[in-house]
C-alpha cells in the first residue's frame, strides 16, 4: 500500500475492484465503513455480488479479465471530461516528456515487437523507441502545456480514445449506465481538496496482465492528483498478514531485500551491478538509486561480516548468479520439476499440491523429486502427494520428511501489514511437541551445512564457509539480534554530517549507510527500524501526528524511516501547501516540512520556471523524479492495453487485433493444456476466498467449528446458468476444465447473473481454492487450482487463476 489502513478513512470514493474486502479483509472495513460515515462513496466492482457490494453505493458487474477494459474506459472519460488535475499532471508526472517519433500502437503490439521462437514468453520488446527524447544536457525534453503531439499526455489520449463506453461494455459485460456513473463519481475525485483510492487484491493481480491492470489505475490516480495525498494512493490488500514483510525481505527470485535486483550474470562483478543505473541529468531529479552501492555493500556485509572485503568485491563473487533472460518463479520451478531437472525440494510454509496453479501438475512434478523437506503445521497434500487421487506409491521414489513448525502466536519477532507497518509480535503459548519456530529450524540447518562444509568442502563453499551466522543467544535462536542485523551497524568508527558513530553502533537511518564496508544492513528499506533507541516496531503509542488523520507515528514503525503515506511531497503545491487543507499530509512551514515524515527534506519548488535549485521532484525513486503515466520498464508496453485472458469465450479481441497479451508466459508441456472458445469449455470460471478458511485450508480446515461453517467445495452459479444445466441449489455437480476436474456443490444464487458480451450471453461461475482432498477425512473436496491454466503475467509470472473455461456437469 502506498498509504495504510487507517488513512481509508480519510477517502471521499473507495473503489474496491479485484477484491472483496468486506469479506476477506474485514478489518478494512472499520475504515471504509468511517469514510462511508462521512459522506464518501463506495464503489464495489466484482463479478459476483459479494458481501462488499452489499455494502457498497454503488455496484457494478464485470466479465473477469476485462479490468483494463474498464479502466481505460475511465481514462477516457477523464481526459475527455477535463477532469485531471491539470496543475499536479503537468507539475509532478512524466505526462509532459517527449517520447521518441518512432513510438507507436499498431495491430495490438506497440512498436519494436519481436515474436519469441521458443520459452514461455510469447514474444519481447526492443524498446529503443519507447525512450524520451532528450535536450542538448541530457534531460527529457518536456512540455508543460501538455499540447505537443509526441507528450505522454497526448500519446496517453491517443492511446485509450479507442475506449469508448459502447465498446468497453461490449467486453466487460458491464452495463453502460453502471460505466457512466462510475466513471462520474470516480473522477470527481480530481477536485482539489477530494481524494479518492483503490484497495485490490488478487482479482487484479492473477492474470496475464495482472501487472497492467495495477498500472491502469495508478495511470488513474495520477491523472486525479490522488497519489501521495491522504486518502488516495494505490492500495493492495495482501493476502495475510506478514506478505508485505516477505517480499520486503525477498521472497520472490527476481529481488534482494529493500527490492534490489538478484545478481544475474549480464552484472558478473559488483562494479558491473553498481554501474547498471540510468542516471538522470536533471538538477532537479533526486537520483535516489545512485545510492545503490551504499545499500548492496551494506547487505554484502551483512551477508558475509568481517569476510567480505574491498579486495574480493566484499562477496559479490560468492553469491549465486541468475542466468540473464531466464525467469525463476514458482511457474518456472514446476515446470522444470516437472520436466526432471529439480531433484530436491523444500516446501516452507506452503502447499503447492493445492495452491499452484495447474495443480495436477505440481503433483505429477513432486513425482520427479528424489527427495522434499515439507515444513508446516500439519500434513498436507503436498507432503502426502505421493499418496493422493491417482498416485501409484509404490511406483513413487520421492523421500518426504515432515517437519511440524510453530504457530504465529508461538514465536516472537515482526510482522510487516499491508500498509508497511512493521509490528513486533510476542511470544504466547511455547509450541506444543515437536514443533518448532521457523527461526529455529532455519538457525540449525544453517549450523549443519555450514559444519559439513567446513568439514568436507563441497561445490562453491565459499558463501557457506563466510556466511555470517550468529543469531543465537543462550544458545537459542534470538529474533532481537536478526532484526538488529536487518537495521544494520557501524562497522568501524565512522563520521557522518560532522557526528561520530562508534563501532557496533546500530545505524539510525539508512542515510548513513556507507559504500566503503563500513556499514552493514540486512535490508535497507528497514535500517532505523531498530536503533540504539530501541525496537521501533514494539512502540504502541496512542498520540497521533500534528495533522491528525490517523499516522500515529509513534505506533510501531513503517518503512521508509516511518513514512506512512509514501510520496507524500506531492500531496502539496509548488509553494509546499497541501492540495487538501482539511485532510493535510505534510506542509512547508518556510523552514521545515511538517506532518509526516516527508519524501526528501528538500524544500519545495516554488514554480517550473524558476525553480528553487535546492528542491527536487517528489516522485524520488523514478529515475527523473516524476510519476509514470508512461511506464518504459515493463515488459507488455508503456501503457497498458486490453488482452483477453489466455483462455476466455469470445473470439476477437474488439479493442485490438491481439487476442492474449503478446509477451504472455504460456507453458507449452504435455501437462499444459488450454482452451479458448472450446465448446466443451464455454463457461468462465473463477477462484475466491471466504471468511471461514484461510488460503489453501490448513489451518482452518482442521477446526472442526470453521468446517462446520464450510465443509464443502463449492461452485456458484446463476439461476440461469442453474436452468440451463438442470441443476438445483445443493446438488453435486462436475466442475472441468482442460486440465482436471473435481466435485462440487451447487449454489445457485442471484449474486451472479449473465453477462451480455458481444451480443451473446456469457455464464461465469466461481469457487473457493481453500480444499484439498487431504482433510476432511472423506476425501471429496478436491482444490479449484486443478482447473487453473500454467500462465502468468509477462513480468511477475503470477500464474493466471482469475479467469479461465470451464464447464459444469450435474452428477
Amino acid at each position: 500500500m502506498t498509504n495504510h489502513w487507517i488513512d481509508i478513512k480519510n477517502s471521499d470514493c473507495i473503489l474496491i475492484m479485484g477484491s472483496n474486502a468486506a469479506e476477506n479483509h474485514p478489518v478494512s472495513f472499520k475504515y471504509v465503513t468511517e469514510a462511508q460515515k462521512k459522506g464518501a462513496a463506495l464503489i464495489s466492482v466484482d463479478p459476483r455480488f459479494t458481501r462488499t457490494s452489499s455494502k457498497a453505493d454503488i455496484y457494478a458487474p464485470l466479465r473477469s479479465g476485462t479490468d483494463i477494459a474498464f479502466l481505460g474506459g475511465m481514462i477516457k472519460y477523464i481526459l475527455d471530461s477535463g477532469q485531471f488535475n491539470k496543475e499536479y499532471v503537468a507539475a509532478y508526472t512524466n505526462a509532459p516528456f517527449l517520447v521518441n517519433e518512432g513510438f507507436g500502437f499498431k495491430d495490438g503490439v506497440f512498436s519494436g515487437f519481436q515474436e519469441t521462437p521458443k520459452g514461455p514468453a510469447l514474444g519481447k520488446y526492443d524498446k529503443k523507441s519507447w525512450a524520451f527524447q532528450m535536450d542538448e544536457k541530457g534531460v527529457p525534453k518536456m512540455d508543460r502545456s501538455l499540447e505537443d503531439p509526441h507528450c505522454v499526455f497526448q500519446l496517453l489520449k491517443k492511446h485509450f480514445s479507442r475506449y469508448d463506453t459502447d465498446t468497453v461494455s461490449q467486453v466487460t459485460g458491464t452495463p453502460k449506465a453502471s460505466l457512466e456513473e462510475i466513471y462520474r463519481t470516480y473522477a470527481a475525485t480530481g477536485a482539489t481538496g477530494k481524494a479518492g483510492t483503490i484497495m485490490y487484491a488478487m482479482g487484479w493481480t492473477q492474470h496475464t496482465h495482472g501487472t497492467q491492470n495495477i498500472r491502469t489505475m495508478a495511470i488513474i490516480q495520477l491523472l486525479l492528483g490522488n497519489m501521495g495525498v491522504a486518502g488516495g494512493g494505490v492500495n493492495a490488500l495482501r493476502g495475510e498478514s506478514n506478505v508485505q514483510g516477505s517480499t520486503d525481505h525477498c521472497l520472490l527470485w527476481h529481488i534482494w531485500p529493500g527490492y534490489l535486483a538478484t545478481p544475474s550474470t549480464k552484472w558478473p562483478k559488483l562494479a558491473d551491478y553498481l554501474q547498471r543505473r540510468a542516471k538522470s541529468n536533471d538538477p532537479l531529479s533526486a537520483n535516489w538509486w545512485q545510492n545503490e552501492p551504499k545499500y548492496m555493500v551494506s547487505t554484502l556485509k551483512s551477508f558475509f561480516g568481517d569476510a567480505a572485503t574491498a579486495e574480493n568485491d566484499f562477496g559479490y563473487d560468492w553469491v549465486p548468479k541468475v542466468d540473464a533472460g531466464t525467469a525463476y518463479s514458482w511457474l518456472d520451478i514446476f515446470d522444470a520439476m516437472y520436466d526432471g531437472k529439480i531433484k530436491g525440494f523444500f516446501s516452507w510454509g506452503q502447499n503447492p499440491a493445492c495452491s499452484g496453479s495447474n495443480a495436477g501438475k505440481n503433483r505429477e512434478a513432486m513425482k520427479n523429486l528424489d527427495w522434499m523437506v515439507n515444513v508446516n503445521l500439519f500434513d498436507n497434500e503436498t507432503g502426502s502427494f505421493w499418496k493422493g487421487p491417482g498416485m501409484k506409491p509404490w511406483e513413487i521414489q520421492t523421500e518426504v520428511f515432515f517437519l511440524p513448525a510453530a504457530v504465529s502466536v508461538e514465536k516472537e519477532g515482526s510482522i510487516t501489514n499491508s500498509g508497511r507497518w512493521m509490528q513486533w509480535r510476542y511470544q504466547g503459548p511455547k509450541p506444543l511437541g515437536n514443533c518448532r519456530p521457523d527461526g529455529d529450524m532455519i538457525l540449525e540447518l544453517g549450523d549443519r551445512i555450514k559444519a559439513l562444509y567446513e568439514k568436507e568442502g563441497g561445490v562453491h563453499p565459499e558463501p557457506i564457509i563466510h556466511l555470517k551466522w550468529d543469531y543465537t543467544t543462550g544458545g537459542a535462536y534470538d529474533p532481537h539480534k536478526v532484526a538488529k542485523e536487518i537495521n544494520g551497524y557501524f562497522l568501524r568508527d565512522v563520521t557522518v554530517k560532522g557526528k561520530t558513530y562508534k563501532k557496533g553502533t546500530l545505524v539510525p537511518s539508512f542515510a548513513f549507510l556507507q559504500a566503503d564496508g563500513s556499514t552493514s544492513s540486512g535490508n535497507w528499506l528497514y535500517c532505523n527500524s531498530y536503533t540504539e533507541k530501541g525496537n521501533m516496531a514494539a512502540r504502541r503509542s496512542q498520540q497521533d501526528a500534528s495533522n491528525g488523520i490517523g499516522i500515529y507515528p509513534e505506533f510501531a514503525w513503517c518503512w521508509p524511516v516511518n513514512r506512512r503515506i509514501i510520496y507524500n511531497r506531492a500531496s502539496v503545491d509548488l509553494k509546499g501547501q497541501p492540495w487538501d487543507k482539511d485532510d493535510w499530509v505534510i506542509r512547508w512551514n518556510g523552514s521545515k516540512w511538517e506532518g509526516d515524515v516527508p519524501d526528501g527534506g528538500w524544500p519545495p519548488l516554488e514554480s517550473l520556471t524558476n525553480p528553487n535549485p535546492k528542491s527536487k521532484y517528489p516522485f524520488i525513486m523514478h529515475v527523473h523524479g516524476h510519476g509514470q503515466i508512461f511506464g518504459p520498464g515493463r515488459s507488455d508496453g508503456p501503457f497498458p492495453e486490453h488482452y483477453e485472458p489466455l483462455e476466455c469465450p469470445v473470439e476477437k479481441n474488439l479493442l485490438n487485433p491481439r487476442m492474449v497479451s503478446p509477451t504472455a508466459a504460456v507453458y507449452s508441456g504435455k501437462a499444459d493444456m488450454f482452451a479458448t472458445c472450446d465448446p466443451r469449455f464455454p463457461y468462465v470460471g473463477t477462484t475466491y476466498r471466504v471468511s471461514e478458511h484461510w488460503q489453501t485450508g490448513l489451518m482452518t480446515r482442521y477446526q472442526p467449528w470453521l468446517l462446520e461453517l464450510q465443509p464443502q467445495v463449492f461452485v456458484e452459479m446463476s439461476e440461469e446458468l442453474a436452468q440451463l444445466k438442470g441443476v438445483s441449489n445443493g446438488e453435486r455437480v462436475k466442475v472441468s476444465s482442460a486440465r482436471g476436474s473435481l466435485e462440487a456443490t451447487a449454489i445457485v444464487t442471484k449474486r451472479f447473473k449473465p453477462f451480455r458480451i458481444e451480443g451473446s450471453v456469457v455464464h461465469q461461475v466461481g469457487l473457493p481454492w481453500h480444499f484439498g482432498w487431504r482433510w476432511p477425512a472423506s476425501g471429496t473436496e478436491k482444490s479449484a487450482n486443478l482447473l487453473t491454466p500454467s500462465a502468468g503475467d509477462p513480468n511477475t509470472r503470477i500464474p493466471e487463476t482469475k479467469a479461465f473455461m470451464v464447464n459444469v456437469a450435474k452428477l
